[in-house]
């Protein structure tokens, strides 16, 4: 089947895998990217090995209109990490689709990976649902791909499992099955958006359990939490922890060694072992 791939790298996978599958890209529909935090470059790469056109900016009805005009109706628009809502498709290409990244209708909206963690899921999982018009994440449901959660879950192993669980639904039901998926898709039922992430949800709390803190460092591993220590604020990509009853006020610095910095906690401490310091230009902008 022809296909239009509308995304970044985050779940680019699912392009490589549909290519893989025998299916034919016909277009790229990509964004600008900071090439921190959001890339392109591998989908990028892949658009121009198979010499299809590559578009950044945001998908019109027109863009959708010159692909049928040129490739006839019967294609698919897929659509994977991709920030706009995309409208005008019905009637004018036959399938379009989303692959979202959490077990909808849990965890609509932009990047639900952190507060899967947060939150304590003992399951999570990738959807591939019909593009909405309506609202982000909201389509009935073609196909799920469902996994355990282990305690120990970082924010790196859930992408991983996320991005390896979109291409199996990619390679697998969509590849083989999109005709019969659309047939009998399933309403999603009730279910909440999760907006994205603020710089207060990714602040610690050293008033919390230990594990509770530890939980979100682990949610948001490299992309990094924020805290204030004594009064100093700082980024934190990794740390440890322990219980112990204690007379400190939550929040308190109580030892240092080299750049391991042990922080008192509500029932114990957080060895904070690998953190960089907020720039005085920034400090303002993050949350306490």
């Amino acid at each position: 089947m022809k296909f239009a791939f509308a995304g970044i790298d985050f779940l680019g996978g699912v392009f490589e895998a549909l290519v893989a599958s025998g299916w034919q890209p016909i277009k790229l529909f990509s964004r600008p990217c900071d090439g921190i935090y959001d890339q392109n470059d591998a989908v990028v790469a892949l658009a121009r090995r198979h010499r299809v056109p590559i578009q950044l900016s945001r998908i019109r009805v027109a863009d959708i209109e010159a692909l049928s005009a040129e490739h006839g109706r019967d294609w698919a628009l897929v659509v994977a990490g991709y920030p706009w809502l995309i409208t005008g498709w019905p009637g004018r290409v036959r399938y379009a689709l989303n692959i979202h990244p959490s077990p909808l209708p849990d965890g609509r909206g932009p990047y639900p990976l952190f507060r899967a963690i947060v939150d304590s899921y003992e399951s999570w999982g990738v959807t591939a649902h019909v593009l909405a018009e309506e609202g982000f994440d909201t389509g009935d449901i073609l196909a799920q791909d469902i996994f355990s959660l282990s305690g120990a879950e970082t924010h790196e192993t859930l992408l991983a499992r996320c991005q390896m669980a979109a291409m199996r639904l990619a390679r697998g039901p969509i590849a083989r099955d999109l005709p019969a998926l659309w047939r009998k898709a399933e309403p999603q039922g009730d279910g909440a958006y999760w907006p994205r992430v603020t710089d207060l949800d990714r602040t610690l709390d050293f008033r919390q359990p230990v594990d509770a803190i530890l939980r979100r460092v682990r949610a948001f591993g490299a992309i990094e939490t924020l805290a204030r220590i004594n009064d100093n604020r700082v980024f934190v990509q990794e740390a440890h922890g322990w219980t112990e009853a204690h007379r400190h006020a939550p929040g308190t610095a109580v030892h240092s060694y080299r750049r391991q910095i042990v922080v008192a906690a509500r029932d114990g401490y957080v060895q904070i072992t690998r953190w960089s310091s907020i720039p005085l230009a920034d400090a303002g902008k993050i949350g306490r």
